[in-house]
């Protein structure tokens, strides 16, 4: 009786594992919208039923298998007063070339496990990273936060609900418009 728990959370961590594993392969081939939680199953070569028991929704599932690196360039090896245009930059290069962290954005605006997925990337990466260029180390969390309400929004406004001004902009003509913004919020003063 005592091996029998063992085995079964064995076994539950396994499934859970091979339902990560085929839905991070089919939301990476198919993406968000196209993936089906039969299809992950099949993948997995379990019943649809445990991807719901473990997951609860395909929006839980995709929050749990989104793994995001956001690939930041090492800021502290940049030049101070392009800071802002480099992130910018990067981010929009990001979100042309990998429609993952819209899905994931679009999904966290109603899952709680998405929204808070996506806390963690950007609390975890961007700040790390805003930590090394900042004046004032102590300031990094809120000026992290500052620069991803940009980066965010953006993305929420060109990829996800694809605003006609934005959708239609030229990346470089974002890049020139958010730049300065973002610049401020990594090296300039509150009240500058």
């Amino acid at each position: 009786m005592t091996d029998a728990a063992p085995t079964r959370a064995r076994r539950s961590d396994a499934t859970r594992a091979a339902i990560l594993r085929a839905a991070r392969e089919r939301f990476a081939a198919d993406g968000y919208d196209r993936a089906t939680i039969r299809a992950i199953a099949a993948d997995a070569r379990i019943d649809p039923s445990m991807v719901m028991r473990y997951y609860g929704s395909k929006e839980g599932l995709f929050a749990a298998a989104a793994e995001f690196d956001l690939r930041l360039p090492e800021l502290a090896d940049m030049p101070p007063d392009r800071l802002g245009e480099l992130l910018v930059r990067h981010f929009v290069d990001r979100w042309e070339t990998d429609g993952t962290m819209a899905a994931l954005l679009r999904t966290a605006a109603t899952n709680h496990a998405a929204a808070e997925r996506m806390r963690g990337i950007f609390a975890d990466q961007l700040t790390t990273a805003v930590a090394r260029v900042v004046p004032e180390p102590a300031q990094a969390p809120r000026r992290a936060g500052l620069v991803a309400s940009q980066m965010l929004g953006l993305a929420l406004t060109r990829y996800v609900l694809r605003l006609p001004p934005v959708a239609d902009a030229d990346p470089g003509e974002l890049v020139a418009w958010v730049a300065p913004t973002v610049q401020r919020y990594l090296r300039g003063a509150p009240d500058a």
